[in-house]
């Protein structure tokens, strides 16, 4: 198996648990927060598909757009506003498969090209960053699972009990 079915694998495996938890997000509690200055469920499914979409572009493209606006004007700058589960659940889907397309797409010989930001001093091959998409949805997915567990005190995993 080489990086790029390595990575092919583990993101559609990371994504369905990632829908799976998502998925028990009670629709009326979108804008529900432990506490003040975090972010929402509502918001915490919006910030991991925004940022996929932003990522793939940086690591295929060499586009770091999402980058340039994310890191100056503050994540709650770029996120917009966030109303319906089913409409963030199905970006999430929708970003989920370009990503996929994308990643297959994309020659094996490029995945070690790197992707240079110097106004952030970020620097990194593009399948390094591919793979950090993965590292942040199952970061947030942990998140949305305790999130969870604090509102309504029942385990949401993807994984079986």
């Amino acid at each position: 198996m080489n990086v790029k079915e390595l990575f092919l694998t583990q993101k559609q495996t990371e994504h369905q648990g990632t829908m799976a938890v998502y998925g028990k997000i009670p629709p009326d509690r979108l804008a529900w927060r432990p506490a003040e200055g975090v972010l929402t469920l509502g918001q915490m499914a919006r910030h991991v598909w925004l940022s996929e979409q932003g990522f793939v572009r940086t690591a295929i493209e060499g586009d770091w757009g999402y980058s340039e606006r994310r890191i100056p004007q503050g994540l709650l700058a770029v996120l917009g506003e966030v109303t319906r589960l089913e409409d963030e659940l199905n970006q999430l889907q929708r970003v989920h498969e370009e990503t996929m397309r994308a990643a297959e797409a994309f020659p094996l010989e490029l995945w070690n090209e790197i992707r240079e930001n110097p106004k952030f001093n970020l620097r990194w091959p593009a399948g390094v960053i591919l793979f950090r998409i993965i590292e942040h949805q199952v970061h947030h997915r942990a998140q949305v699972g305790t999130y969870l567990r604090l509102l309504s005190g029942v385990r949401a995993s993807p994984y079986p009990l």
